[in-house]
């Protein structure tokens, strides 16, 4: 990318579409460099791709997306028709108000009406009895207040027949995240980004769960000419994130997720005593994963800071969603080692006081 002038960012942020989502490790590079080599026969090898992920997540069945917006939209519409049949002018789809987000676009594409509820299984009862297409759950700690758990929600929805999809895009680590919500709950669908904590190609995102909804889904994807045919999936990126799914299966996940507070651990000694600074732990991360964040209280400008860090050499990204607007979060997920010793240096460089 320098060649166009482009720089290199050391992400302190998070798995972040803006910032390309996480780093592919080798084995997703190189499955995604020999599916680029050689023609197949795609159907089929999406059909092959889709059983395998299914296995590997202990679920009935799994399709590749392009994204995990995508996998909302479509395995929305699989809960409205049965197959390439027409959608229906105003099919409901159930959220509960406090998890309204920027993700409703997905479902809304579709013509659907979404019908918000407040968090009790009274008002639950009462929108699954108008027979909407799904209940869609956000899951994560930052959309738990203010909805009903997910236990609740399936035993009711499961009373009422209607299905249960959760949007658990972010939820990677803990990897049962892929086999959590639909074996173990019994959620009819989950729906994963592929290029956050699987740390797979930005571009894909999964469906894991129901058999009866998957094969649905594949009935409006591409190379059909249904309403998926514009969020197609190529050889490269079903490989790809079969081996990122693969890989992730096979890391010591408390070990990552132990590393991950050294790291946390290290800014927060090394950010101590600086005048105007307030550091401390924030727990969960911004998507509610079980891991920390070091999150700054500054009394000097935040946004000047984070502008000065994105300016620099290196160029850093760091988080403030969900924060006050005093306050910096540098999350340790999207590092490569030794970038946190860089960061602390960028940070005690803008911080320290001149003599």
């Amino acid at each position: 990318m320098n060649p166009l002038g482009v720089r290199p960012v050391i992400n302190a942020n998070a798995t972040v579409t803006v910032l390309g989502g996480s780093l592919m490790p080798p084995p997703v590079v190189q499955a995604m460099a020999d599916a680029a080599a050689q023609f197949v026969d795609l159907p089929e090898l999406n059909t092959r791709v889709g059983e395998r992920l299914a296995e590997l997540t202990h679920n009935e069945a799994a399709y590749v997306t392009s994204g995990a917006a995508a996998a909302i939209t479509l395995a929305v519409a699989a809960c409205i028709t049965t197959d390439s049949q027409a959608f229906p002018l105003g099919a409901e789809v159930v959220m509960f108000a406090s998890q309204r987000n920027g993700y409703d676009y997905s479902a809304r594409f579709l013509g659907v009406r979404i019908v918000e509820i407040g968090p009790t299984e009274d008002a639950l009862r009462t929108a699954l009895a108008r027979k909407p297409a799904c209940v869609l759950w956000f899951a994560g700690a930052h959309y738990a207040a203010g909805a009903l758990p997910i236990e609740d929600v399936v035993r009711v929805a499961r009373e009422a027949g209607v299905p249960v999809l959760v949007d658990a895009a972010a939820q990677i680590p803990p990897v049962a995240s892929l086999w959590r919500f639909t074996r173990d709950l019994g959620a009819d669908a989950v729906l994963v980004s592929g290029g956050k904590g699987l740390r797979g190609p930005q571009a894909s995102g999964l469906v894991l769960g129901k058999r009866w909804l998957v094969e649905r889904v594949r009935a409006h994807t591409s190379p059909l000419h249904e309403i998926g045919r514009g969020m197609k999936v190529g050889k490269e990126e079903l490989m790809g994130l079969l081996a990122a799914v693969e890989w992730t299966l096979q890391q010591d996940e408390e070990e990552l997720l132990a590393g991950y507070e050294r790291v946390v651990d290290g800014w927060i000694a090394g950010l101590q005593g600086l005048p105007g600074v307030v550091v401390e732990r924030g727990y969960p991360s911004e998507a509610g994963q079980p891991h920390s964040r070091a999150v700054l209280r500054l009394t000097r400008n935040r946004d000047d800071l984070v502008q000065q860090l994105f300016a620099g050499d290196p160029r850093i990204s760091v988080g403030t969603y969900g924060l006050p607007a005093d306050a910096i979060a540098l999350n340790p997920q999207t590092l490569q080692p030794g970038e946190e010793k860089q960061v602390l240096e960028a940070l005690l460089n803008h911080l320290t006081p001149p003599h």
